[in-house]
């Protein structure tokens, strides 16, 4: 193998830190990120936000709510900061350098157990720790970017999990899957991954059921808290009444093309709400007047106080004057649940074609969203903000005319350029039996395309496709597509070491285990 390869006894503490190589990019790339944040806040000094999430998320840490509309981890992240400052420079910094160490983390985890080449690993340093997105999606006060550090660090344990299981890697596993899902509920198949990590491992058994049985309680008495709380608001016992808005607001897009006389009937129950939503597409056909109609498959019913969504809401609580946003969003999120069921099982054909194939697309090359813009491009903020972080006044500057940001127009190519080479990358590894030769990447290539494919169904039918949401598989596929151009290429020059196809698995994995000493 090529590389300052260290003797298989090292801990991964020396490895870092006495490797030449990896003392070289340590000491160029840790000044590099922390000159790159400063030059960054010096040209946008506030932090960003996006209209609706960030203020939800601001409103819940100034409150302490337990529940709002959505999952409240972000939101005690804010107020845990809070107590040592109010700076929105730090909150910015913590997320930014967070990011930072996990990547750090994930890229000599890689080349600790991979192993390669010298010109792959100077690479994909540079590709994951200088990367520009960081920087923008860090300095938004939103989930985004803390949840992407929480997403990286258990990444990185069940590479440790599959090559070198402990009862600590396993208990902190659990614990970190519970906290990621209380900032996102993405999360919730995570324990699903976890489990491929622990069956590829295939040691410490009893103690792997043990911390994935202690990820499922965690994650089941936050289900069952936050469901009574949301039972005291709503009157119905429900997790999150995303999940209904989100179903109807999916659907939406896939009905606007049912013509007429090819509706279905609709039951008696969702026949006002029905009405609403034919009346809206009848009167909205010219995109000229209503622009929002010409987005696919976005999110604009859901949060459009103009979209028949919102609309019938509003119309079940003229009498109720006094209910807060949280009470009439979370009331009428069953029905919503309900007829967007009720849409997509009538509709399955348009459904596809309208909103599953066009989100499909995305996925390959997500669009850069929010983050092609400076805080949205909106030179305000509302008073939450401006209480929360000490501001003089509700206006928020950059150095530049704009708030236009076009750096991270590449991202959508790069991305699909990335998917491509991972999947032909893969097939290329199956076609040369490289899982006969190299049991690790064997591995570590079954958990991420576990990963991916899970996440693509996921994302297809549950959730809008856009790059702030799929950095992590976008991420840990980029890596792994940058193994796989060193495993081809270390075989065309006829280096891959063949000693290895004769011998059994057990034994493969008697060498594995010596190779790793924290």
């Amino acid at each position: 193998m090529e590389g300052d390869t260290f003797p298989l006894e090292d801990s991964f503490k020396d490895y870092v830190f006495k490797s030449p190589l990896n003392k070289l990019l340590l000491r160029i790339g840790v000044p590099t990120i922390i000159l790159l944040f400063i030059v960054f806040k010096i040209l946008y000094p506030f932090a960003g936000f996006i209209n609706g999430d960030s203020y939800i998320y601001l409103e819940s840490a100034y409150h302490n709510f337990t529940v709002n509309t959505y999952p409240i981890g972000y939101s005690k992240f804010l107020r845990l900061i809070s107590v040592f400052t109010h700076s929105d420079t730090v909150v910015v910094g913590v997320q930014y350098f967070l990011l930072e160490i996990n990547t750090l983390l994930l890229v000599f985890t890689i080349f600790y157990f991979y192993n390669p080449a010298k010109l792959t690993r100077v690479c994909l340093f540079i590709f994951m720790t200088m990367n520009p997105v960081y920087l923008y999606l860090a300095n938004y006060i939103s989930s985004d970017s803390f949840f992407l550090s929480l997403s990286l660090t258990w990444f990185v344990l069940l590479i440790w999990i599959m090559n070198r299981p402990t009862s600590w890697l396993i208990v902190i596993n659990a614990l970190l899957l519970f906290m990621a899902f209380t900032v996102r509920y993405n999360a919730l198949f995570y324990p699903v991954i976890s489990v491929v990590a622990l069956l590829l491992s295939r040691r410490k058994v009893f103690m792997s059921l043990i911390g994935f049985g202690l990820s499922l309680l965690l994650i089941g008495i936050f289900i069952q808290v936050t469901s009574e709380k949301f039972k005291s608001i709503s009157g119905y016992k429900q997790f999150t009444p995303f999940t209904g808005w989100q179903m109807a607001n999916n659907a939406l897009y896939a009905y606007r093309y049912v013509d007429s006389i090819d509706r279905k009937n609709v039951p008696l129950r969702l026949q006002l709400l029905d009405g609403l939503v034919r009346n809206y597409f009848d009167s909205s056909r010219d995109i000229r007047t209503h622009p929002a109609e010409a987005l696919v498959a976005s999110t604009v019913y859901m949060w459009d106080p103009r979209s028949p969504l919102s609309i019938y809401m509003e119309s079940q609580f003229k009498k109720d004057s006094m209910a807060s946003p949280l009470k009439k969003w979370s009331t009428v999120a069953p029905i919503m649940k309900e007829y967007g069921t009720f849409l997509i099982k009538s509709y399955p054909e348009e459904f596809a074609k309208h909103y599953l194939i066009p989100n499909a697309i995305k996925y390959y090359a997500p669009p850069v969203e929010f983050l092609d813009r400076y805080s949205t491009g909106v030179d305000s903020v509302n008073e939450t903000a401006k209480v929360w972080f000490d501001y003089k006044s509700n206006k928020i500057k950059c150095y530049f005319k704009d708030f236009n940001v076009s750096i991270l127009n590449f991202y959508p190519v790069l991305t699909g350029t990335m998917n491509v080479i991972f999947v032909l990358g893969t097939i290329s590894f199956i076609f040369l039996r490289g899982y006969r030769q190299n049991l690790q990447l064997k591995k570590g290539l079954i958990l991420v395309a576990t990963i991916w494919a899970v996440n693509f169904g996921f994302s297809v039918f549950a959730s809008p496709i856009a790059l702030r949401f799929q950095l992590f598989p976008i991420l840990i596929s980029l890596s792994f597509a940058f193994l796989l151009i060193d495993y081809l290429v270390k075989a065309a020059k006829g280096s891959i070491e063949n000693d290895l196809v004769s011998m059994p698995d057990q034994d493969m994995e008697k060498t594995t285990d010596q190779h790793v000493t924290v």
